[in-house]
C-alpha cells in the first residue's frame, strides 16, 4: 500500500550534501563528484587497531535523517573488512509518502534483512532507530548477533519516543505537527545546533542542517507493545557519547543510565561526542566504537 526503497546504499553518492569542510580533507572533489578518501581515516586515526574480527553490521539510522547519515562512517567500517548494510526505511530518503506508521518502518527494515537472507549481524541503531530495532528484534532474532545501541532510546513497553522527551520539548513538536501540512515535523535550526551538533562549528552545523528534512510526526507518538522484546535473549550494548545534548541528564531523562539500563546486563561503551557531528567528521572514531560494541 505505501512503497518504499529497500535500497542497499553505497559510498560515493553524487548527491551527498552533509559534507564538512575539514582541514585534513575527508572527501575530495573530483570530476564534480564527492569521493571517500581512503587516507582520511589514517588522517583521523595515526594509531589504527590490530586487525579486527570480521563482523556484518546493519546500520539504521535515527530521525531527521536517511540512510545517507551512515556513508563515513560505514567506508570506515568496511576499510577494516567488515560487510556492512545501512537500510533505508519507509518514509525516508526517497520515498515520497510521509504518511507512515512506526509499524512500516519496523518492516522495512525486516524486509531488507530477510530479503537478503542476512544472518549474525550486528544490528545497531541510533537515536529514534533505537526503537526500530527493538520492534525488529522481536521479529527476526534468530538472525541477530548483538544489538548495539547508540545514543538511542530504549522505550518501556507501551512508551512512545515523544514519552521520553521533556515536556517542553513534546509540547515544542506537538505545536510544529500541527502548523504542517503533512504531519511533520521540521527542526528549527537553533533547535537543531544546540542540541543535535552542539560540537559541530557553525559552518560544519549549517552544513548538517541543509540535509535535515520534515520527519514523520507519526511514529514518534505512537506507543509500542515491547512485551516480546523484554524476553529475548540477544546480546546487547550501549554507546554513549558525553556530549550528545538531544536529551537532558538526569531527572528522568537522558541516554544513560536511564536508557541504557533498561537492556538489563549490557556492554557499555563511551566516546566523547554529540549527537550527529562525529558521524561527519570523525567517522572513524564512531566506527570503532561500534566494533567495541559488537565484537565478541
Amino acid at each position: 500500500m505505501y512503497p518504499y526503497c529497500l535500497g542497499i546504499h553505497q559510498f560515493p553518492y553524487v548527491d551527498y550534501r552533509f559534507l564538512p569542510h575539514m582541514p585534513c580533507g575527508y572527501y575530495s572533489l573530483k570530476e564534480g563528484r564527492w569521493f571517500w578518501r581512503q587516507d582520511a581515516l589514517g588522517a583521523e586515526n595515526s594509531n589504527p587497531p590490530h586487525a579486527q574480527q570480521r563482523l556484518t553490521f546493519v546500520l539504521v539510522h535515527g530521525s531527521w535523517a536517511d540512510a545517507h547519515f551512515w556513508d563515513g562512517i560505514a567506508a570506515a567500517l568496511r576499510r577494516n573488512g567488515h560487510t556492512v548494510y545501512t537500510p533505508e526505511y519507509a518514509g525516508h530518503g526517497e520515498d515520497p509518502n510521509r504518511n507512515v506508521t512506526h509499524a512500516m518502518i519496523t518492516q522495512s527494515v525486516v524486509d531488507f534483512i530477510t530479503r537478503l537472507n542476512l544472518h549474525d549481524i550486528i544490528l545497531v541503531g541510533h537515536s529514534f532507530g533505537g526503537t526500530v530495532i527493538q520492534k525488529v528484534a522481536e521479529q527476526v532474532p534468530d538472525r541477530i548477533k548483538r544489538l548495539i545501541f547508540w545514543d538511542a532510546f530504549v522505550l518501556k513497553d507501551g512508551e512512545s519516543v515523544s514519552d521520553e522527551v521533556p515536556p517542553q520539548t513534546r509540547q515544542g513538536f506537538e505545536q510544529l505537527r500541527a502548523s504542517s501540512k503533512d504531519d511533520t515535523i521540521m527542526l528549527p535550526f537553533p533547535l537543531f545546533r544546540d542540541l543535535f551538533v552542539n560540537t559541530a562549528n557553525l559552518d560544519v552545523a549549517r552544513q548538517i542542517y541543509a540535509g535535515v528534512v520534515p520527519e514523520p510526526a507519526k511514529p514518534l507518538f505512537e506507543k509500542l507493545d515491547l512485551k516480546a522484546f523484554y524476553v529475548l535473549p540477544t546480546p546487547k550494548s550501549y554507546v554513549y557519547f558525553y556530549q550528545d545534548n538531544v536529551l537532558p541528564q538526569g531527572e528522568g531523562f537522558g541516554w544513560n543510565p536511564h536508557m541504557s539500563t533498561r537492556l538489563g546486563q549490557f556492554r557499555l561503551i563511551v566516546g566523547d561526542g554529540d549527537h550527529m557531528t562525529d558521524s561527519r567528521t570523525r567517522p572513524a572514531m564512531v566506527a570503532q566504537k561500534l566494533y567495541e560494541a559488537g565484537r565478541d
